[in-house]
């Protein structure tokens, strides 16, 4: 299916010696995680230095009514597809619930198949194993960390949490690399662009950077040391009156938060530097967004809340789109758009036809960015996420439409204590801080609204006969060997050090099979158990062991549940990670 994709792209695009025309052109699609609309100069931060980004949005179309998903992978998966998260499988951001099903067409793979450079560098969190790699799903370079985040249970354990020469994966394969975490993807989509700019081709490259992502240990010291010098301003962006030692913890925190971000922005100055020397930067498209909002309560301009909330400042990016050849600088739009318009829109400036595939969710607003006078229909845009399995109706989500906006603010993370739902109505365009809730003054336009969320619900929950389901992970294909599986994919359990879950795997060839726990070191000795399709092997672990391979276990083809703890003195934990080698002895 994939493959007949491409060839169709690759045949209407019009390619004559494996090359684009000249007039098709390049795109950067930065994003960064956690960092919030209110992050940067060009949005009113007083304090967070961002003079490149902010140089940037001059030269750029910003459109100010861009929405996100209040969390990671959901905006991720609206981002790469065009379609709403859940019609993906992605649900949610870990245990399982952020693997995308593989049948989905990424603009990375439309754009592949017609001819582009696809590279991505940093973040992709929609998959770490094949078939949902990025360099399955249409990059054919990667060079990414795995899960969340570094610092998380996906990551190698001897990573050891860190951000500074971190453990990543070049094209599916482990490789040490040195220096700041952010600095080394930029370096490489630097590296990357130069090389298509060698071989004449145009690219696509997604650079969706892990910081300011938390956890805030490993920082670049001269931008911390240099915010630290800026304390009381950093002080007046806390949102909320704390106690001064807490005070003092936030303080220190955003100073972190701020040298990673700086660090972001002299990234994007070193990048638009090297388009301009390369004589690329004329017909290139390059965009700015972030995730969704900071986590923390800091300052998000003129909006309410932050991270995972679906009021304004947990749903609000910025979105800067520069083209000099095409764009007017300092050009601004208000009407609504979202994550889910900005592959219809990419593909529409570089005249590639969408996916013959899963139908877009998304439009393109490239009429806006072209021509002033542009008019954009209302439509509704719906935004939801929270923890579980499957999504619940009416449980935490939004609906926007015109300058209304009906939302259940109940909680993300709260599935357990979800009621009736308690619905709020604003006109943002009037309120844009969700200070007035008019539902009880216009029911008529709260009625409008949430039927145009419920029947969105209803079709986007029916996408698959098992849409919420998880994808299983294959194991034993000649694609990846051995497969490694993280808690970031396990279903059952959590990341707490002690919890136990298991693996859906699908066995692709039968044979024998080692397979690997690794973990934490114990002081004393364990007992390893594994336990697949029901049958447990059990072995002893020395103490001090971080690993213990299960060598010539006999799989048959077929979906298995895969399940490994260790064992000390009637107390089971959960492994770190697990490693299924076919042995093809």
């Amino acid at each position: 299916m994939k493959r007949f994709i491409c060839l169709t792209l690759l045949l209407s695009a019009g390619l004559v010696g494996g090359s684009l025309a000249a007039e098709r052109p390049n795109i950067v699609l930065m994003m960064s995680d956690d960092q919030g609309y209110g992050d940067f100069g060009a949005t009113g931060n007083p304090v967070i230095e961002t003079p490149h980004i902010d140089r940037m949005a001059r030269e750029s179309v910003s459109m100010r009514t861009f929405y996100v998903s209040p969390v990671c992978s959901p905006t991720r998966a609206n981002l790469m597809t065009g379609r709403y998260n859940y019609r993906t499988r992605v649900i949610d951001t870990y245990l399982g619930r952020s693997m995308m099903d593989p049948e989905e067409v990424t603009i990375a793979e439309v754009l592949h198949g017609a001819g582009y450079a696809t590279g991505i560098f940093g973040k992709w969190h929609l998959g770490d194993c094949y078939p949902m790699r990025p360099i399955d799903q249409g990059f054919e370079q990667a060079l990414v960390h795995r899960g969340g985040g570094l610092a998380q249970p996906s990551e190698p354990l001897e990573n050891q949490n860190r951000y500074t020469d971190p453990i990543l994966f070049r094209n599916g394969e482990k490789v040490r690399t040195k220096g700041y975490c952010t600095d080394v993807y930029f370096d490489a989509a630097i590296e990357f662009i130069e090389q298509a700019r060698r071989n004449q081709r145009s690219f696509f490259v997604y650079l969706p950077t892990n910081a300011p992502h938390d956890p805030f240990h490993d920082v670049p010291e001269d931008l911390r040391r240099h915010y630290m010098t800026k304390t009381d301003q950093l002080a007046e962006l806390l949102i909320g009156r704390l106690p001064e030692k807490r005070q003092a913890e936030q303080v220190d925190r955003l100073a972190r938060i701020a040298a990673m971000i700086t660090n972001i922005d002299r990234n994007v100055g070193r990048l638009l530097a090297k388009l301009d020397a390369l004589g690329l930067a004329e017909n290139t498209i390059v965009l700015y967004l972030v995730d969704n909002g900071p986590a923390g309560r800091r300052y998000v301009g003129p909006f309410r809340g932050s991270k995972s909330d679906v009021h304004e400042g947990g749903i609000r990016s910025p979105l800067w789109i520069r083209w000099p050849a095409k764009l007017t600088p300092e050009m601004s739009r208000d009407e609504a758009v979202a994550h889910i318009d900005v592959m219809p829109t990419l593909l529409d400036a570089c005249g590639v036809r969408p996916p013959d595939g899963p139908k877009l969710d998304g439009r393109s607003f490239l009429p806006l960015l072209l021509d002033s006078g542009a008019t954009w229909p209302e439509r509704p845009i719906v935004i939801q996420s929270h923890r579980g399995d499957e999504p619940m109706r009416y449980h935490h989500f939004m609906v926007r439409q015109g300058p209304w906006k009906l939302l259940n603010a109940s909680g993300f993370g709260r599935e357990t204590l979800v009621g009736e739902p308690k619905f709020e109505l604003y006109n943002v365009v009037d309120d844009a801080g969700e200070t007035r809730n008019l539902i009880d003054d216009e029911p008529q336009i709260a009625a409008r609204l949430k039927a145009a969320y419920d029947a969105w619900f209803d079709n986007v929950s029916s996408t698959r006969p098992d849409n919420y389901a998880p994808p299983r992970i294959p194991v034993g294909t000649p694609h990846e060997n051995p497969t490694v599986l993280t808690r970031q994919d396990w279903r059952g359990g959590t990341w707490a050090r002690d919890s136990i879950g298991h693996w859906k795997l699908r066995v692709a060839t039968a044979g024998k099979y080692d397979i690997r726990l690794v973990s934490e070191a114990a002081d004393t000795a364990e007992t390893a158990e594994l336990t697949i399709r029901g049958n447990t092997k059990v072995a002893d672990v020395p103490g001090g062991s971080t690993a213990y391979t299960f060598e010539d276990v006999e799989l048959t083809a077929g979906d298995a549940e895969l399940e490994a703890a260790l064992c000390r003195q009637g107390k089971r934990r959960g492994v770190y990670q697990v490693e299924v080698l076919r042995d093809d002895r």
